[in-house]
């Protein structure tokens, strides 16, 4: 049984006329970069103690990158399968979207109400990382999937061209059937 595919030709037009699509394209490999630079000073403050202020920052910014991607990938979704969130093709990767979130959204809670230490707050940040990278793979898998999608119907197509315009048995001569 072959898995469902991610796009009808439909969703794959609206998918690839809609600028949402491009700024996603933009939005989630700044995204990464931001949690890289960030992941790194994190680490930093927690195996030195020294880097507090600028970890904090960058988890802020990740956050906020991490708000616009999802606002914008709602927007998206919309757009393509016409569901603000939750679409058949997504809906994996949305839920682990929402539990990313929450952990991002603890981290800010905990920072702007003074709760925990610097410390526990740092250690949330890198669950929230490691969440976000999850949900990043999944993203990337599916990206995959869709590109496979893509060149099997490709590859379909053309074959399915070959066939149409190749002579059928049917439309050959008698004689040059028997020969066959």
């Amino acid at each position: 049984m072959a898995p469902m595919p991610l796009y009808t030709p439909e969703q794959r037009i609206r998918r690839d006329q809609s600028v949402w699509t491009l700024i996603q394209g933009i939005l989630a490999p700044v995204q990464f970069l931001i949690f890289l630079i960030s992941l790194v000073l994190v680490v930093r403050y927690l195996q030195t103690g020294d880097g507090a202020f600028a970890a904090t920052i960058s988890i802020v910014v990740k956050t906020m990158a991490l708000y616009t991607i999802m606002i914008t990938g709602s927007i998206w979704e919309k757009v393509v399968y016409d569901k603000w969130l939750f679409a058949d093709a997504f809906f994996w990767e949305d839920v682990f979207s929402f539990l990313v979130l929450a952990l991002h959204t603890a981290y800010l809670v905990m920072l702007i109400g003074g709760l925990g230490s610097e410390r526990d707050r740092m250690i949330l940040a890198l669950a929230a990382y490691a969440t976000y990278v999850v949900n990043a793979t999944q993203f990337i898998l599916k990206l995959r999937a869709a590109r496979l999608q893509s060149q099997a119907e490709a590859q379909a197509a053309t074959h399915d061209a070959a066939q149409s315009t190749a002579p059928s048995s049917d439309s050959l001569p008698t004689q040059q059937k028997l020969a066959a």
